[in-house]
């Protein structure tokens, strides 16, 4: 939905594409309505485009590079500084790293990590948080939260491991068939080459020692082989990178891994909790 506080708030990017786009229309002679029309878009669509009250769908700028682009390539390049855009400012520095690291070491404890997570089950979390979202802005961090996925299938080959504290499997979010369908491509994502998935049990606390009860956290490793970690309290985020806190970090992550169920177990709870929706 185009809204005129938008136009206040639009990122740079957001801001050249409505540009380079209001210069190319008018360079071809096309009114916003002609252009719209070539594009399958409405031509108000075009002018909230062009005056920053709704930034450029991925879908729209797909069309802008068919009609305008003249080949140059200009609006499939924006695609990715537009999205960077829409991801909330804290945690902009952060996805750049994602987007680029060979290898990402993740803890969660709450919900499903974003990566992993189905589009509906995305929606669902992120349209029931607080404070409430304006429907435009969910259906814009559901899209880029959906786009980050790439990095499953990049070249070269990142190598992902998740490990979800068990408690995520009791907390549905949606609906059942919602949490039933997340939990089906959960086992598929975990059948990856590339990826590692592990469950913590509720019990490992029986042992004496639950060395997940700090929280989430985020382990990165970039394509200069330099290591750091990423925490993100209540919307707030920290990016580590002194070697002596990372050390610890992953020294920590590396005892949840040992007192997490094995891959080939993990699969199997995963695959058994999925079922068929209630």
């Amino acid at each position: 939905m185009a809204r005129a506080e938008n136009k206040e708030t639009a990122g740079p990017a957001t801001r050249l594409v409505a540009d380079v786009a209001r210069r190319m229309r008018i360079k071809k002679k096309l009114t916003q309505e002609q252009l719209g029309k070539e594009m399958g878009f409405s031509g108000a669509a075009v002018s909230a485009m062009e005056t920053c009250a709704q930034p450029a769908s991925d879908e729209m700028l797909v069309a802008l590079e068919r009609v305008l682009g003249e080949g140059t390539g200009i609006f499939e390049q924006a695609r990715e500084y537009v999205r960077l855009d829409k991801y909330p400012e804290q945690f902009k520095d952060y996805v750049l790293l994602e987007q680029k690291a060979v290898g990402l070491q993740l803890y969660t404890t709450q919900v499903i990590h974003g990566l992993f997570q189905t589009e509906e089950y995305a929606r669902a979390l992120i349209g029931g948080g607080y404070p409430p979202l304006p429907e435009h802005r969910v259906e814009e961090l559901v899209e880029v939260r959906m786009a980050r996925k790439a990095i499953f299938d990049r070249q070269p080959t990142a190598l992902l491991e998740l490990i979800m504290d068990a408690s995520v499997f009791t907390r549905p979010i949606g609906s059942r068939e919602i949490m039933h369908r997340q939990m089906v491509q959960l086992a598929g994502s975990a059948k990856r080459r590339n990826v590692t998935l592990q469950v913590l049990p509720l019990d490992c606390g029986l042992s004496g020692e639950h060395a997940g009860a700090r929280g989430e956290m985020t382990l990165v490793e970039t394509p200069e082989h330099d290591h750091l970690v990423y925490l993100e309290p209540q919307d707030e985020s920290l990016l580590v990178s002194d070697p002596a806190k990372v050390s610890t970090y992953a020294q920590r992550y590396a005892k949840i891994r040992a007192q997490a169920l094995g891959s080939r177990e993990s699969l199997g709870l995963i695959e058994r909790l999925a079922g068929d929706p209630e």
